[in-house]
């Protein structure tokens, strides 16, 4: 969850850049409905920093910048995919939504640059960094967008740059905090990040493909790994899922197959085979967890927020 003072941090900065009252009180309620699903941003950030051993007195202000970019992202993300009809950026003006949009984003730039200028010990690739990562998530995100899915490879390379930058980025937040870092370290950790962003990706799309309701990724015709899958399987007595996506059945024709299409899909083998590559991706972050120096209880508390339980779930 969103500590308290991170939340208070997030408000503070609204405050300082956004005088105008209804977009002021607005961004607050985007902040707080975020803050009560559970992120888990700025700990990310936060406990990265920590268990590297660092102490900059600025950390709260970059954990608290790492939940208003990815809320920010998050926004986005639902205005594309058009879901989540309740959220408050949903409901709301989509004019405003915008504008909460940029500023969020715009307040990010402002606060950390003035954070590098004043700080002689910043980490001097921090914005180029930051910015870099943030652009290989849209790059991502585009690729999910488009429809140009083929292949297994295809897709895990759209997730490595859609969810693995975005990991990437949370501890980015945290790690250009600490003066001198060893290279070394800071390259296991984004690697690390990435298999944690791909191993997190897995599980929502492992999820999407079994929930039929407006985020069920079939319905959305995407390409997400079990659906690559399924796609692939030629089966004639369950011709449904190609037709609907070669535009032979519709929406409507499709949906009322809804329960016979779950079973078939809880049948087919596509959630064990994408467990699989998931496990793969598992191992290679612990191994390297494992090398990553780290400084108790923060390093396991890091991998229990991250990839913990799905290693837990693996062993079970």
């Amino acid at each position: 969850m969103i500590e308290p003072r991170i939340v208070e941090d997030m408000q503070r900065i609204v405050d300082k850049y956004v005088a105008e009252r209804d977009l002021n009180e607005l961004l607050k309620a985007f902040i707080q409905d975020k803050a009560a699903e559970g992120s888990q941003w700025s700990n990310i950030t936060r406990y990265t920093h920590d268990m590297l051993g660092g102490d900059s007195p600025h950390i709260d202000l970059a954990a608290a910048m790492t939940e208003i970019v990815l809320l920010s992202f998050d926004i986005i993300d639902d205005l594309q995919d058009e879901d989540n009809k309740g959220k408050p950026w949903m409901v709301s003006s989509p004019a405003y939504t915008l504008n909460g949009i940029l500023v969020f984003l715009f307040a990010f730039m402002t606060e950390m640059s003035t954070l590098q200028e004043s700080n002689s010990r910043s980490n001097p690739q921090l914005m180029a960094k930051l910015g870099v990562l943030l652009l290989q998530s849209i790059n991502g995100q585009q690729i999910d967008l488009n429809d140009s899915i083929v292949t297994e490879r295809d897709y895990l390379t759209m997730i490595e740059k859609k969810s693995g930058s975005l990991l990437r980025f949370a501890c980015s937040m945290g790690y250009l905090l600490i003066p001198d870092l060893d290279q070394r370290t800071m390259d296991t950790m984004d690697q690390l990040a990435n298999y944690i962003g791909m191993i997190s990706q897995l599980d929502n799309d492992i999820r999407d493909v079994l929930r039929f309701d407006v985020k069920n990724d079939l319905l959305q015709k995407k390409r997400t790994l079990p659906i690559l899958f399924l796609l692939m399987e030629k089966d004639d007595n369950f011709p449904y899922i190609q037709q609907y996506y070669s535009g032979q059945l519709t929406y409507d024709q499709f949906v009322t197959r809804k329960r016979e299409c779950i079973r078939y899909i809880e049948d087919s083998g596509s959630i064990e085979y994408c467990r699989i590559i998931q496990s793969l991706h598992i191992d290679q972050a612990n191994q390297l967890f494992d090398s990553l120096p780290g400084i108790a209880p923060w390093k396991e508390q890091f991998k229990g927020i991250t990839f913990g339980r799905q290693q837990a779930q693996k062993v079970g």
